[in-house]
């Protein structure tokens, strides 16, 4: 523990940066324009508090066991250059992580024409197919840019044959699936498996991961809203306990922490499976290593059952009562922008957001800076919450917003650096997390209600907005930087002002 005590104190820094704007935003608006319930705003504050413990945890525990557990299964389903190996495994992998993903367990819930477990085992086998599929992609080096294309007209074609009640739920599959407790194992395998390549594009395609297995789940389950053609959803939202002492906040959030014990335990167990048979069989890791991976995964566990316990005890509430009050109003349009201050700001409390800007500032030796990142990424989600309340304001379908908006993602894959389409490809999945889902997607709801909106067509795709938008901010970045460098380079006489993008076929170049 003395060890870590530095580590632990820069983590919980950069905690406290990412949650206390939030919480801020909400405190101004609670005690101004929508007075929320006492019990409701204690709710919010002991949640804020449990966030920020839990984020100082997840952040070491993923550095120190998720990342190197991710390289070593890597580096050794390579070495045995055995495809069909590396395609059973890579399908077991896939499909045993997303069936214990919790984030998914509570999509299941929320549809229920579908019976949970068979929505659950379509979603899983699309995660699994499309990681082997990511994990061919690196090995035989196919371009990431044309193979979204092809996957992603294929959503599209397939979205205009599913009900709109089920259509908002297949786009916010694809953010719920790569959660905080998968994302940092599937990128460092990335890492892992790139490193056995020497090529100059193996940085590059270390990145995708991520992106290819949120393709997949919206594929799977646009096919089971066609099998099963549900009809109008009967989903209502959740009631929320509001507290009416001390004694019974406490025990709000006492009662719920053994359920998330037992919910991140059982999410944890499939990798700890998978990974322990490799130690077994063929890594023999020493024994400082592996304590180090045991401490990293106990504070990996502690992290994320705080985190979701104030998320989702504190935060959903005071999210879904928040939008409700707003939309209320008679000025209701504000919460359009006040939407967007909270979207600019609460992606940055996901914690998978930091294990993603820490390993492409280490790929890129900081030619990728983890501020550009940042602020590239609350752009984004800035933007796309502000469509989103929008949605929920006028009832306009899904389709308008995401044809447009992967239409111009995918055309900008065709002139931005390889680097940036897979990083922009990543971070829609790693921004839709559990941040989104208990906060802005409550938040949401409350509004939808509010107006008498239809909460399956209106209300549902935020997490699919948060999950597009960065994908065109952070390629727009890669063009900026792009144009600046080669106008940096013709200055120098290294390059005439009107040669062509062979330049940049190196992201280490571009200094951010």
């Amino acid at each position: 523990m003395r060890l870590y005590k530095p580590k632990l104190q820069e983590k919980l820094e950069e905690a406290f940066k990412a949650v206390l704007p939030v919480m801020g935003i909400v405190l101004i608006l609670c005690f101004s324009v929508a007075p929320v319930p006492p019990g409701i705003l204690m709710e919010f504050l002991m949640g804020g508090l449990l966030l920020i413990i839990g984020m100082m945890f997840f952040t070491l525990g993923a550095e120190l066991s998720m990342t190197p557990m991710g390289e070593q299964v890597g580096r050794t389903m390579t070495r045995s250059k055995k495809l069909w190996i590396m395609v059973v495994l890579g399908f077991i992998l896939g499909f045993v992580i997303t069936i214990s993903e919790p984030d998914l367990q509570v999509l299941a819930g929320q549809v229920p024409s579908i019976p949970n477990m068979v929505l659950i085992l379509f979603v899983a086998c699309g995660v699994g197919i499309f990681l082997v599929a990511a994990l061919v992609r690196m090995l035989v080096g196919i371009p990431l840019g044309p193979m979204l294309v092809v996957l992603y007209l294929g959503v599209m074609v397939l979205a205009f044959f599913v009900p709109g009640d089920f259509l908002a739920v297949a786009f916010d599959s694809g953010g719920v699936t790569t959660g905080p407790m998968t994302v940092p194992f599937i990128m460092a395998m990335g890492v892992g498996i790139s490193s056995i390549r020497n090529d100059r594009h193996a940085a590059d395609d270390s990145f995708g991961l991520v992106a290819l297995c949120s393709v997949g789940p919206v594929l799977a389950v646009l096919i089971l809203g066609m099998i099963f053609t549900p009809g109008e959803s009967a989903y209502t939202a959740a009631q929320h306990m509001e507290a009416a002492d001390s004694v019974a906040l406490r025990q709000m959030f006492t009662s719920s922490i053994p359920h998330y014990m037992g919910e991140i335990g059982m999410s944890m167990l499939p990798v700890l499976l998978f990974f322990g048979s490799f130690q077994l069989i063929s890594l023999k890791m020493d024994r400082r290593a592996l304590g180090r991976i045991l401490v990293g995964l106990l504070y990996t566990y502690v992290g994320l059952v705080l985190f979701l316990t104030g998320a989702n005890v504190g935060f959903m509430p005071a999210g879904s009562f928040l939008g409700g009050t707003l939309a209320g109003l008679r000025e209701r349009w504000l919460i359009i922008p006040v939407g967007m201050v909270i979207g600019y700001f609460i992606v940055l409390a996901e914690p998978a957001v930091y294990v993603l800007m820490k390993q492409v500032e280490e790929l890129t030796d900081g030619a990728v800076s983890g501020t550009a990142m940042k602020m590239s990424l609350s752009i984004g989600v800035a933007v796309s919450i502000g469509l989103a309340m929008t949605r929920v304001m006028t009832g306009i379908s899904i389709l308008w917003y995401v044809i447009p908006g992967y239409g111009l993602a995918l055309i900008l894959t065709y002139v931005t650096p390889k680097i940036f389409t897979a990083i922009a490809f990543d971070s829609g999945g790693v921004a839709s997390g559990p941040m989104t889902a208990a906060f802005l997607l409550p938040f949401a709801m409350g509004a939808c209600e509010a107006v008498g909106g239809n909460l399956a067509r209106d209300a549902f795709g935020v997490v699919a907005m948060v999950a597009m938008t960065p994908l065109i901010t952070i390629q727009a970045l890669g063009l900026i930087y792009q144009l600046q460098t080669r106008r940096g380079a013709a200055k120098a006489g290294l390059v005439q002002e009107d040669t062509g993008l062979e330049l940049y076929g190196d992201y280490d170049i571009i200094e951010l």
